[in-house]
C-alpha cells in the first residue's frame, strides 16, 4: 500500500485528504508538528508527500528543499497561492506536481496516483533512516546532519546502516562483521574496532556526539 505524507496545517483539509486517499486504498498521515516535518517524512517514510505553501513555523518551500536533501521523493504542492511566481518557484524547489485550491477530488487522486505510477512502476524508492534527527540515505550511501552532508566510506556506511535498522537494540560485533564480509572486506575484531572508532570521530566532528554507544562484551547501539 502507498504512503502519503500531508502536509497542511488546515486541519479539515488534511484529514479530507487522508479519508479520500484512505477510499481509493492509500494509506496517508497528516503531519502533526510543522517544526519537525523532516523527522515525520523520515520516520514514515512515504511514497509520496502532499505539501501547502503557507505553513507555521517554515513554508513549503523550506521543507521542499529539506526533503530534496534527503530523498527523491515525489511531492505535489497543493496551495492556494497558485500564481505563476509560486508555481514556478515550486517547481525550481524539486516539486513533481502543483495543484491549486480549492481543487478536484477526482484531479487530486488522478494526479497522485499517475505520479506513484510513473515513479515506482519503472523505480524503486529511496529510503531514508532516521535517528535523533540523522538521515542515512540508503541511495547515496550518506548521511544528512542539520542540512549538512557527512560523507561515509563504505564500511561505515555498513556500520551504520545496520545500526541504525536496529535502533535501541544491541547489535552484536558478530553480526556488524558478517555485514561488512558481504561487502568483500576482509574484517577481524581488530579492523571492526578500528571502523567503528574512526566512524565515532566522524559523527562527533559532526555534531552528533555520543550516537553510537557501546555495551562491553556484546557489542553496539543507537538509541
Amino acid at each position: 500500500m502507498y504512503r502519503i505524507l500531508v502536509v497542511e496545517d488546515d486541519r479539515g483539509i488534511a484529514k479530507g485528504i487522508c479519508g479520500l486517499a484512505g477510499m481509493w486504498g492509500l494509506e496517508a498521515r497528516c503531519v502533526e508538528d510543522f517544526r519537525e516535518v523532516l523527522a515525520e517524512f523520515a520516520a514514515y517514510g512515504p511514497h509520496l508527500v502532499l505539501l501547502d505553501i503557507a505553513l507555521p513555523f517554515f513554508n513549503g518551500y523550506h521543507w521542499c528543499g529539506e526533503i530534496r536533501r534527503v530523498s527523491k521523493t515525489p511531492i505535489i504542492f497543493i496551495s492556494s497561492a497558485a500564481d505563476r511566481m509560486n508555481m514556478v518557484m515550486a517547481m525550481n524547489m524539486g516539486a513533481d506536481d502543483f495543484i491549486a485550491k480549492p481543487f478536484d477530488e477526482d484531479v487530486l487522486i488522478a494526479k497522485i496516483q499517475a505520479l506513484l505510477r510513473r515513479t515506482y512502476d519503472f523505480a524503486a524508492s529511496v529510503p531514508v533512516l532516521e535517528h535523533r534527527g540523522a538521515l542515512l540515505n540508503t541511495g547515496d550511501q550518506s548521511l544528512a546532519w542539520q542540512g549538512e552532508r557527512v560523507e561515509l566510506t563504505k564500511n561505515e556506511y555498513r556500520i551504520l546502516l545496520t545500526l541504525m535498522e536496529s535502533k535501541g537494540r544491541v547489535v552484536s560485533r558478530e553480526r556488524l562483521m558478517e555485514r561488512l564480509w558481504e561487502t568483500d572486506s576482509f574484517v577481524d575484531e581488530n579492523t571492526l574496532t578500528v571502523n567503528v572508532n574512526r566512524l565515532r570521530r566522524k559523527l562527533d566532528g559532526a555534531g552528533l556526539t555520543g550516537f553510537i554507544a557501546t555495551k562491553f562484551g556484546v557489542g553496539y547501539i543507537v538509541e
